[in-house]
């Protein structure tokens, strides 16, 4: 039984209409299959942030977005947490019960307003007008600050000024304490912000 002569130009011209097929279809499928991802309209609607906080050290802040807002990470050094107890009488609502279930999770209605007391997960939005705040961690009198000042968080579009944790100042044009988003520890060093249920 003799084999026959398979021509050199077909056998180029079926692997080519192979590799052109393939690309094609590749090409067909990858938005296809894009359409399973997320899209940024759903992430901004409120997909969970996961946030890596190993590096964080006592008195550093980092910031993350969650549903299109700043939400701030503070690992508070021993001093600032010590502080927080004694200014319950310069605050407005030092035990958060104002709007408990919009701004303040069950497990963040402590003196530290958080799980860990050392680790505040804050949203970074003033309850005011929607500035956000800056950072003025470091204690005694500043411009726009009090004299006693303890470290906290200063809304610098109309001088709303907020602890450690998170809670408004008596007085204050700020209504309410900086919200507390629903978050949970997924490690030691790893937060899932957006929700709080494992």
């Amino acid at each position: 039984m003799s084999e026959t002569p398979v021509d050199s130009s077909k056998r180029t011209w079926i692997i080519t209409s192979a590799c052109a097929g393939a690309v094609g279809g590749v090409a067909a499928a990858v938005p296809f299959v894009s359409t399973f991802q997320p899209s940024e309209k759903a992430k901004a609607a409120g997909a969970a942030v996961e946030v890596d906080i190993s590096a964080l050290q006592p008195g550093q802040k980092i910031t993350v977005e969650w549903r299109g807002k700043p939400v701030w990470i503070v690992k508070r050094t021993k001093e600032q947490l010590d502080e927080l107890a004694s200014l319950d009488a310069q605050l407005a609502d030092p035990d958060s019960q104002r709007k408990p279930a919009e701004l303040t999770p069950a497990y963040a209605r402590n003196t530290w307003r958080s799980i860990k007391p050392e680790i505040l997960v804050a949203v970074g939005i003033c309850s005011h007008l929607g500035c956000s705040p800056t950072d003025k961690f470091v204690a005694g009198a500043q411009p726009s600050l009090p004299s006693d000042w303890k470290g906290g968080f200063l809304c610098p579009c109309h001088g709303s000024t907020f602890d450690m944790a998170g809670r408004v100042f008596k007085n204050k044009p700020a209504p309410d304490n900086l919200e507390v988003p629903p978050h949970i520890y997924l490690s030691e060093t790893k937060l899932l912000i957006g929700e709080d249920k494992a």
